[in-house]
C-alpha cells in the first residue's frame, strides 16, 4: 500500500476524511461506569510490571500508560484517537481554524511540497509566493522523503519565529530562498464567486467553528453584486467534514426551518437525537445567528450540489439532507461514506479521547455508514472519465472502520482489489512519462469540468453523464434483455 503514497498529493487534493465532530467537551468520563474486569485488569497490570522491571532499557511510566490508553481506543475504529497534550492542541487548532504557520494551502507534486493557494494577508502572501510555487526545502531539511504532514509540522511553530523555505518557482525556472515569521493563521474554509453572469459557486473546504459566519457573509456578498441570482453550486469536494454544528447550519440556509437536517443514534441518551434546520440546533447559546444576513431568496434558489470520494462525515450531512428533501440535484462521485460522530470527552487538564458515539441518518433514514451518498447524476471528475477515482480510499477500505447496515464483505473486497489494479496500472503509466497523465485542474477554474456539468444543470443543458455510469446501464439493459442476471 506504500505505492499509494508516490501520487497521494495530487491525487487526493485534501485530507483524507475528517471527523464529524460534536463541540461537547466534557471534563469528566460518565459516573455510570459498569463493574470493572479484575481479572483483565490484573493482567494488565502485570504486563506493566514485566515492561517496566525486565525491559532491555528503562521506560517511562507515564508513557506507557498513554500507550496502553492510545492502544485502547485506537482499536475500536478508524475514528476514536487518545490525545495527549501535543495532539489535543493540534486537535483544538483544526477546529477552530486557528494555526501558527506561513498560511499556504498545500499538496504534493513530484515529492514536493506544492503550494496550491497562498492564503489572504497571510506571512506567505506577503512574502510573495505564489499557487504553483514547490518547496524544495524547509530551513535544513530537504522536503524530498517527507510526507505531507511531517512537512507542515516542519512549518508550523510558535508565533514570530522564522523558518526558511526553499522555492522553486516554474514560470521562472530559478530557486531562491524565503525567510517568513510565523503569525496564527486563520484558515479560510469558505471559497466563493460568480463563475458566470447569474450563477454562484460557493467551496466548502471543511466545516470549522468560523466556517458558517464565512459562508453567510460570502453568499451575502454575491447576493449585492447580483440580487436575482438564478443558481448556485455548493461545492463540497474533497470536503473532509468538521463539526455537526456547521454541518446543520449550512443545510439550514437552503431549508424551510424546522426540517430534519440529520438524526443520530447511539448507545447512551446523549447520542440520540434529530438536529433541525432551526438555530436552537447549530448556534452555541448567546450567539448571533449569521444565516439572518441571508436573503429569503436563497431558500429556493435553484442549487447543485457537488461530491466526490472525498467528501465525508459532515458534508455527507449536507448532501443527504438537501437530496432527501429534494432542494438540490446533488451530482459528481459517489462520497467517502463516513457515517458517524465523535465525541470528545477530556480526560484532564490536557488530554482527551475522540470516541464514536453514535452514527447519524439522513432524514429519510439511511444510514450511510461504508456507503456513501450516491449522486442524483454521476459525473466523472474530467472529460475522459475519473481519472484518479479508484485511487481513493474510502471509508469501507479502513481496517476496523464500523459496517455499514448493508454492506457485504465481498463486494467491499472486490472493489478494494479493482482499486488496487487501477493504482497499479496508474503508476506503470507514470513510471513510462511523468508526463502521461495530467493532474486535475484547480477547483472552481474554467478547466473544472465538473463544475461546467453543474452549471449545465442548472441552465437546463445536457449533462455530460459519468462514463462508467453510463456502461453499467447498458450493461444492465442488456442482462435484461436476455434475461440474465447481473451480480
Amino acid at each position: 500500500m506504500g505505492s499509494k503514497l508516490k501520487v497521494a498529493g495530487w491525487v487526493a487534493l485534501g485530507a483524507m476524511a475528517g471527523v464529524l465532530t460534536t463541540m461537547q467537551l466534557q471534563a469528566n468520563a460518565r459516573s455510570t461506569l459498569s463493574p470493572l474486569p479484575l481479572e483483565e485488569l490484573q493482567q494488565l497490570a502485570a504486563v506493566f510490571g514485566i515492561v517496566k522491571s525486565d525491559y532491555v532499557e528503562p521506560v517511562d511510566e507515564k508513557k506507557l500508560i498513554s500507550d496502553a490508553i492510545s492502544g485502547m481506543v485506537s482499536g475500536l475504529d478508524p475514528h476514536s484517537q487518545y490525545f495527549d497534550k501535543k495532539n489535543f492542541k493540534e486537535f483544538r487548532e483544526s477546529t477552530s481554524g486557528k494555526f501558527v504557520g506561513v498560511g499556504i494551502e498545500i499538496g504534493m507534486e513530484d515529492g514536493l511540497v506544492k503550494i496550491v493557494s497562498p492564503i489572504e494577508g497571510s506571512p506567505a502572501y506577503r512574502a510573495g509566493l505564489k499557487s504553483g510555487d514547490l518547496i524544495s526545502r524547509i530551513d535544513d531539511t530537504a522536503v524530498r522523503g517527507l510526507t505531507l504532514d511531517q512537512a507542515v509540522k516542519r512549518m508550523r511553530g510558535e508565533p514570530n519565529t522564522k523558518v526558511q523555505l526553499s522555492i522553486f518557482r516554474k514560470s521562472e525556472s530559478r530557486t531562491f530562498p524565503v525567510t517568513i515569521t510565523r503569525e496564527e493563521i486563520k484558515v479560510q474554509s469558505v471559497r466563493a464567486k460568480m463563475v458566470e453572469p447569474g450563477y454562484a459557486w460557493v467551496r466548502l473546504t471543511q466545516f470549522q467553528e468560523r466556517t458558517v459566519d464565512d459562508f453567510a457573509a460570502k453568499l451575502a456578498e454575491l447576493y449585492k453584486q447580483d440580487p436575482k441570482i438564478k443558481g448556485v453550486v455548493l461545492d463540497l469536494r474533497n470536503d473532509p467534514g468538521g463539526l455537526l454544528e456547521g454541518a446543520v447550519a449550512v443545510s439550514a440556509a437552503f431549508l424551510p426551518k424546522g426540517v430534519e437536517v440529520v438524526s443520530t443514534n447511539g448507545q447512551i441518551a446523549e447520542a440520540k437525537g434529530s438536529y433541525r434546520a432551526d438555530p436552537d440546533h447549530y448556534l452555541r447559546r448567546g450567539n448571533a445567528d449569521p444565516l439572518k444576513k441571508l436573503p429569503e431568496a436563497i431558500k429556493k434558489v435553484p442549487l447543485v450540489v457537488l461530491v466526490n470520494g472525498g467528501s465525508a462525515s459532515a458534508s455527507e450531512i449536507v448532501a443527504g439532507a438537501l437530496q432527501d428533501h429534494k432542494r438540490a440535484i446533488v451530482m459528481g462521485e459517489q462520497t467517502f461514506g463516513k457515517g458517524s460522530v465523535q465525541t470528545v470527552r477530556q480526560i484532564g487538564p490536557e488530554a482527551a479521547i475522540k470516541i464514536t458515539t453514535a452514527r447519524y441518518y439522513t432524514p429519510s433514514g439511511r444510514s450511510i455508514q461504508a456507503k456513501g451518498i450516491v449522486p442524483d447524476v454521476m459525473v466523472d471528475e474530467t472529460a475522459e472519465g475519473n481519472v484518479f477515482a479508484a485511487l481513493r480510499t474510502r471509508e469501507a477500505d479502513l481496517e476496523k472502520h464500523l459496517a455499514g447496515k448493508d454492506e457485504d464483505p465481498a463486494r467491499t473486497k472486490e472493489l478494494e482489489q479493482a482499486r488496487e489494479e487501477a493504482r497499479a496500472k496508474l503508476e506503470a503509466e507514470l513510471a513510462k512519462n511523468k508526463d502521461a497523465i495530467k493532474p486535475l485542474p484547480e477547483f472552481g477554474s474554467a478547466e473544472d469540468f465538473p463544475l461546467q456539468q453543474a452549471l449545465n444543470q442548472l441552465k437546463g443543458l445536457p449533462v455530460a453523464v459519468s462514463k462508467a455510469a453510463v456502461s453499467q446501464k447498458a450493461e444492465a439493459s442488456s442482462a435484461a434483455g436476455t434475461g440474465k442476471s447481473k451480480d
